[in-house]
């Protein structure tokens, strides 16, 4: 019987983490100003996610928002400006495709903000490993979860594009920086 209850206790304390990834967590907007600065806002129909996105078994966090210009702040606040969607498309310089924007008023300013926890604090920790503001990725929707990649399982953002193809595609980090895969259209 003990034996049986040592082995439910390690099966639950194995299994708790893989649980809480990519669950909807409590952000709100002076959460996202502290971290990130005024010029940011939450998305709130989509909020935010949590989950291992650097595979390092530290648990962070994945913010929609709005920005008019992630770069104002990025010294102050400490956090990389990514372009992965015009990257894999050839040409990722942020201060250049910034411009590129969408024209649909639904869709301008939208970025990704992800925070990469430190210690027993995770995300939530005053000195984060590293932030990262993620723009142009054009979505209606994001979810974290797990991808395959070759042979390696890592934790992804999925993005249901809004554009009229209904296209999905992914982004992961690499190590580095975050990478754009997409997974093609809808089957509708």
């Amino acid at each position: 019987m003990r034996t049986i209850c040592v082995l439910l206790a390690f099966s639950l304390i194995c299994f708790l983490p893989a649980l809480v990834y990519g669950q909807a967590v409590k952000v709100d907007n002076e959460f996202v100003h502290q971290t990130f600065g005024k010029e940011f806002t939450l998305v709130p129909e989509i909020g935010a996610m949590v989950g291992d996105m650097d595979g390092d078994g530290v648990e962070d966090v994945v913010i929609a928002a709005r920005c008019k210009n992630p770069l104002l702040d990025q010294a102050e606040h400490e956090y990389t400006v990514l372009d992965p969607y015009y990257t894999f498309y050839g040409y990722g310089d942020p201060k250049i495709t910034m411009s590129f924007g969408d024209d649909n008023p639904a869709r301008k300013g939208l970025v990704v903000l992800v925070i990469h926890g430190n210690g027993p604090e995770t995300w939530r920790s005053a000195t984060p490993k590293a932030k990262f503001v993620i723009i142009n990725q054009p979505y209606r929707t994001l979810t974290v979860r797990k991808m395959r990649l070759g042979k390696k399982p890592l934790m992804a953002i999925y993005t249901e594009e809004g554009n009229d193809l209904s296209e999905s595609s992914a982004l992961y980090f690499d190590g580095k920086k975050y990478k754009y895969e997409p997974m093609g259209s809808s089957m509708q």
